[in-house]
């Protein structure tokens, strides 16, 4: 392991990736990523995968629709199939209030320049023949919302990001972070030191952790959010579906399998990851009303992560004030994947360029200080 680098990057997830890619990309390379575990072991490698641009916030669909546009060109740039497909996402209405407010929504995706729409539950049929419109009063559609193979995605930042000279250390764990006049000067792993200057905290759920160890409180907080997977069956669903109402999300891959999770309102802040009865009760109950195909099919498998949220929703970007050094790039409350190819092009463009093509300063950490206005929605 090198014991020296312009920047070090704590996360192996699709941030710290991205991030080391992106930069290497414009001709940084003098670069070691830090992973606790392996590579995607944290909240990438434990999503869903969805890739939507149907948020109620400009700041998460700016960097939701910039992100589909570098995941078209993904499989091509980094020399690996993503398994990519853009099925859409239907977001069903089942309450009224939810009706006013999803067009609402669509106002503002329209204005921002997403072609999404308000459409009626026949409409939403149409689009899947199989679905129960008994109780639903109208869905929002977009095309080009979609998912892809969450792994594969980290898989290709890391390997292009290694040919092109990062250094990306696995199974290191940061220990502490040496700082002195505000200003980070090294990092301490269970295997060694790496005198720095720069550092990306790209820690997910973990990154409050990080920002302790150089004194800085972070408001986001990690909740426990379960997912399971079924076993294959034929195809009959493109979109991903989700219910707000619910707090459900489900979709069906490439090779037949069902995936999708439901929150759990009263989920308090941990770091469990532990799989319960009630998760997969809860799941079920609703899947099968939603589209009763499913209802009998079997789970092969389930498991658990983290959503690293903050409370706005919205993600922390940029320079930490008081540790100059210390760039975040976290608290993207369950959104992180579909958001990061945008983000850590930006969040290298910051480091290498000194500012960013997109102004990120809204997100800036220091915006907590005040009032925030949020993502109406942390789901799927």
């Amino acid at each position: 392991m090198k014991s020296k680098a312009e920047v070090v990057i704590i996360g192996g997830g699709i941030t710290g990736c991205g991030v080391a890619y992106n930069l290497a990309k414009k001709g940084l390379t003098d670069v070691v990523l830090v992973e606790k575990n392996y590579l995607a072991s944290g909240a990438t490698g434990r999503c869903g995968g969805g890739i939507r641009q149907q948020f109620t916030t400009e700041w998460n669909i700016k960097l939701a629709m910039e992100s589909v546009k570098k995941f078209e060109k993904m499989n091509e740039e980094l020399g690996i199939d993503i398994e990519y497909e853009q099925g859409g996402y239907l977001i069903i209405a089942v309450e009224e209030n939810e009706v006013k407010e999803f067009k609402k929504n669509v106002k503002l995706q329209n204005k921002l320049g997403l072609d999404s729409k308000f459409i009626s539950p026949s409409e939403a049929k149409e689009i899947v023949p199989y679905l129960n419109e008994e109780d639903i009063l109208g869905a929002t559609f977009c095309q080009s919302d979609g998912h892809a193979y969450p792994f594969r995605v980290v898989e290709g930042y890391a390997k292009r990001a290694e040919e092109m000279g990062v250094e990306i250390n696995r199974f290191t764990e940061v220990k502490s972070i040496k700082k002195e006049n505000g200003e980070i000067k090294s990092v301490m792993t269970n295997r060694g030191e790496i005198k720095t200057n720069i550092v990306v905290n790209a820690a997910g759920g973990y990154s409050r952790e990080i920002g302790k160890m150089v004194g800085v409180k972070m408001p986001n907080k990690p909740f426990r959010h379960e997912i399971l997977a079924t076993e294959r069956y034929k195809h009959i669903l493109d979109p991903m579906i989700i219910s707000f109402k619910y707090g459900i999300y489900f979709s069906q891959q490439r090779h037949g399998e069902i995936v999708g999770g439901i929150g759990d309102p009263d989920e308090p802040s941990s770091y469990n990851t532990k799989s319960s009865l009630k998760f997969v009760e809860r799941f079920t109950s609703v899947l099968g009303k939603i589209l009763p195909a499913f209802k009998n099919l079997n789970i092969v498998r389930q498991w658990a992560g983290f959503y690293d949220v903050t409370p706005d929703a919205q993600p922390i970007l940029g320079y930490t004030e008081g540790v100059d050094t210390l760039i975040q790039a976290n608290g993207y409350s369950g959104h992180g994947f579909m958001v990061a190819p945008k983000v850590t092009e930006l969040i290298a463009e910051l480091i290498v360029d000194g500012k960013t093509s997109l102004p990120i300063d809204e997100l800036n950490l220091k915006r907590f200080e005040g009032e925030t206005v949020g993502e109406a929605y942390v789901v799927g």
